[in-house]
Formats: structure tokens, sequence, C-alpha cells
């Protein structure tokens, strides 16, 4: 038997980091079934990570719905308000009327009644926020104004510009609440 033949098997463990750093191998210093409870373990948190990231997702998720919702709300509640203030504007209309059919009784106190009940009308409209507009002589402009009826250009006015208001329009903050409803001069 030659030299290379013989293997020798040395237990000694200060022998065999020795010999294992001689021969170019790393040392196992730790049981096989240690070795795979790590990579067991090497594998639960890779999944751990990945149902983390699953959840932070789904958290995010869920952010993103809850604001959409909120925003949704937003808009109904803000629909409803705007319905309520156009139902109030129609009494409103109402009051006005009101006076007109009394305007040559001003002295009396039925009529100067509802004149206060009209001015607390409007002071409580303006502290939601709506406010009147009085397109009389300004020029046509649909974002804000119907044509209800249009009448001949007389001399001073001119074409497309407002004559007359049929139903007066109101705002709330920048936004027409009930556009004003008017007549408006054209040339024939």
């Amino acid at each position: 038997m030659s030299e290379s033949e013989i293997k020798v098997n040395d237990r000694r463990w200060w022998a065999r980091a020795e010999s294992a750093s001689v021969e170019g191998e790393e040392p196992k210093l730790k049981p096989t079934y240690v070795e795979e409870l790590e990579a067991k373990i090497a594998e639960k948190d890779l999944e751990i990570q990945q149902l983390l990231a699953k959840y932070r997702g789904a958290s995010d998720e869920f952010e993103q719905a809850r604001a959409r919702l909120r925003k949704e709300v937003q808009k109904d509640v803000e629909r409803s308000r705007r319905s309520v203030m156009t139902s109030f504007l129609e009494v409103l209309d109402n009051l006005d009327r009101a006076l007109d059919a009394g305007r040559d009784r001003q002295d009396d106190a039925f009529v100067q009644g509802v004149a206060l009940v009209r001015q607390q009308f409007l002071s409580t409209l303006e502290g939601l926020g709506v406010s009147r507009v009085d397109p009389t002589g300004q020029p046509f402009d649909p974002a804000i104004h119907e044509a209800v009826a249009t009448t001949p250009v007389a001399e001073g006015v001119a074409d497309g510009q407002i004559v007359g208001v049929v139903k007066p329009g109101y705002l709330i903050g920048d936004e027409v609440l009930r556009p004003a409803m008017v007549a408006v001069a054209r040339r024939g």
C-alpha cells in the first residue's frame, strides 16, 4: 500500500481544526440537526418577511380605501347641504313675492314682519356662506346665469347684457348654488 491510499480519520477536535484548515475544508462544528433547525429558521424568517410585506400592502390599501370613503362621505354631505340650501332658497323667493304683493301697504305691520323675517333669513344664509347675486347690467355668463327670456337690444344696452332678473342667483363660497334666471338683450 502506498501512502496516498491510507486514510486517517482523526477524531480529536483540535486536530480536526488544524487538518481542515490545511486541507482547505471548513470544519463542521455543529451537529446536522442544528444545521437543519437553522435552515428551518431561515425559511420561517423569509416567510415572516413575505407575510409582513403582504400585511403592509393590505394596510396601505385599507388606508387608501378609508380616505376614499371619507371623501365620498364629505361629497354626500356637501350634496345634501346644497340640496337643503336650494330648498330654502324657494322659501326666500316666496318671501320676496309676498313683499312684492304688499308693496303698496308698506305701513302694514304684517308686511313689515315679513320683511324682518326675510332679512333674518338672508342673514342666516350669509352666515352659512350663501350670498345673493344681482347680475343686472352684467354680460351673460352661462356658468352662473340661466337665460329664460330675450329682449330686443335697446339704446345704451349691449348685445348679451342682462336686462332683467326673473329669479336671483346664489353662490355658496365661490360655487354656484343656484344660477340666476335672467332676461338677456339680443340683436334681432
